[in-house]
């Protein structure tokens, strides 16, 4: 069973991957996957808003 650290470490890397994919989806025009990357994109952000990770430095998706 993963710790909680663990648990958001893991989102954290998620959370930097999916970023990464919705900038090159932006740029490629991928109007349809960037929909289906931003909804992925908000949960996790959410999830680690409610675990206390402070996101300003590090949401490359300033929406």
């Amino acid at each position: 069973m993963p710790t909680g650290i663990e648990t958001t470490k893991q989102a954290l890397d998620d959370f930097k991957k999916i970023q990464e994919y919705m900038l090159l989806a932006k740029k490629e025009n991928a109007v349809e996957t960037y929909a289906k990357l931003k909804d992925e994109y908000l949960t996790i952000k959410a999830l680690l808003q409610v675990s206390g990770v402070n996101l300003t430095d590090i949401d490359k998706i300033k929406e």
